[in-house]
This record gives structure tokens, sequence and C-alpha cells, in this order.
């Protein structure tokens, strides 16, 4: 299973929303304080290690894309996250999230309802 760092996390925020950036246009999309253009350059790289990234030359310098799909990432997030805290029930879960966000019944039924469309 695939495991991204809070900062590679929020690289691939960048590049998803993105879709082809350079390091110096992600930099730019990034909070104050932002990082050093090489800590953004050193986690894109680390990405590009990771398989998640790739890059097209473009004279001297490299454009770089998201090779993962975000919703192939949510979808993994989503599996660990059930595993590791909900002893793998989707209901447990779900049950949680109703409870902490307190959840109209409206909101629960169109849950409800999407789970059976997906079937």
């Amino acid at each position: 299973m695939l495991v991204l760092t809070r900062a590679e996390e929020q690289i691939m925020h960048k590049l998803w929303g993105l879709k082809k950036a350079y390091v110096k246009e992600v930099l730019e999309t990034l909070p104050e304080p932002k990082p050093a253009y090489n800590t953004v350059s050193t986690i894109i790289r680390i990405l590009e290690r990771k398989g998640v990234v790739g890059h097209e030359k473009t004279g001297k310098s490299y454009l770089y894309y998201p090779v993962l799909k975000k919703d192939e990432y949510k979808k993994q997030s989503l599996k660990k996250l059930i595993h590791g805290y909900f002893e793998g029930s989707f209901a447990n879960m779900a049950s949680f999230f109703a409870k902490e966000e307190n959840l109209s019944t409206s909101e629960l039924d169109e849950v409800m309802k999407h789970l059976k469309d997906q079937k």
C-alpha cells in the first residue's frame, strides 16, 4: 500500500489541481510560509521515485504531472482508514461520522441511497 507523508500529500493535491506544473508553479500555490524551492523540488523527485509523479523535459526545465489518480489515492486512503480504525467495517465508520458530524436523517438517507446506487 502506498504511503505518502503529509508534505507529499500536500504537493500531490497541488499537482492534481494544476494537472501539469513546474516546481515554481507548485511553490506559488502553497500557503505562507512557503517552503524553499529546493524543498518542493526534492519532494516532487521523491514522489517521482515512488511512481506517483511523472515529468516531461521542456528545455532545461521539467514539467511535472500526477501519475496517480486522485480517486485512486482517495480509495486507497479510505480503505486504510476503515481497516485501521473501524475494524474493516464501513458501517462502523459511517456510524462514527454520523455521530461526530451530527448528520440529519435526510443526509443519512442520501448516503444510504448513494451506497445502494454503487452496487
